[in-house]
């Protein structure tokens, strides 16, 4: 194992690691979106509620998850320590070589971008998984009428699950955690929105950058390559994910 060793020691290794770990949060990026985006059906939450007891309930979504946590915080400082990293390799820097004619400021940002992605992560964590699993989370009470489909709720009492179902024959009930509430009502506060809205503008640059250059350190460089790497890039990750994230804040605030 010394040469594995050795080899993540060395800057294509230390490089290495950043790419595998930045590729496998954009696959997490995509799915918490699918996920999310149940918060725009008309169903006063109940989709995007049992979305959440299946994201905190299922055995092997709550292993990955407890992985998936190590990993940003791991992406996040191995980040600034290779910053650092560079610096210390360059203590004074060049006289006459202009940084701009060189490299995209985004390349040149991603330690400052990755630093303000990992502090809205901590909001987002705060704000919303945080209180689902240890603070005060109301609880809504859905009945589905078998015969029409017709679909009502309400706010109830607290049970000891986060979820419980049964039929009476003639309506479906449901009584769950109701995460879109609270969703909801974090959503009408102003700033809120506007520090959502910001961190989907970080990381919308520090995608653009990022996803390429992980290819790169992977080796995946040519023409070939190149073109439909950089669309994903930019389109999927710099501006369709930020814009269909950013959009949630947007929907609540104004509804």
């Amino acid at each position: 194992m010394n040469w594995l060793t050795r080899f993540l020691k060395s800057s294509i290794g230390k490089k290495l690691l950043m790419a595998l770990t930045g590729l496998f949060l954009c696959t997490f990026l995509i799915i918490h979106l699918i996920g999310n985006l149940q918060l725009f059906k008309s169903d006063g939450g109940m989709a995007f509620n049992h979305y959440a007891v299946f994201m905190t309930s299922n055995p092997l979504i709550k292993t990955v998850s407890y992985g998936l946590y190590a990993i940003i915080l791991f992406h996040a400082f191995w980040g600034l320590y290779l910053v650092s990293e560079n610096k210390k390799a360059r203590p004074v820097a060049y006289a006459v070589v202009d940084g701009k004619a060189n490299s995209h400021w985004t390349s040149r940002w991603m330690g400052v971008l990755g630093t303000l992605i990992l502090a809205f992560i901590v909001l987002h964590m705060t704000n919303f998984w945080a209180k689902y699993k240890f603070g005060e989370v109301p609880y809504v009470h859905y009945e589905r009428t078998i015969s029409t489909g017709e679909l009502a709720w309400s706010s109830t009492d607290p049970i000891v699950s986060k979820i419980e179902t049964f039929n009476d024959g003639m309506t479906e009930h449901t009584v769950v955690k109701d995460l879109y509430v609270v969703v909801a009502d974090q959503f009408k506060e102003l700033w809120i929105v506007i520090l959502y809205i910001l961190g989907m503008f970080a990381i919308s640059f520090h995608l653009v950058h990022g996803f390429k250059s992980a290819f790169q350190t992977l080796g995946i460089h040519h023409s070939k390559y190149n073109g439909i790497i950089s669309f994903i890039g930019i389109w999927v990750f710099g501006i369709i994910i930020p814009i269909l994230f950013a959009a949630m804040p947007i929907y609540f605030f104004i509804i």
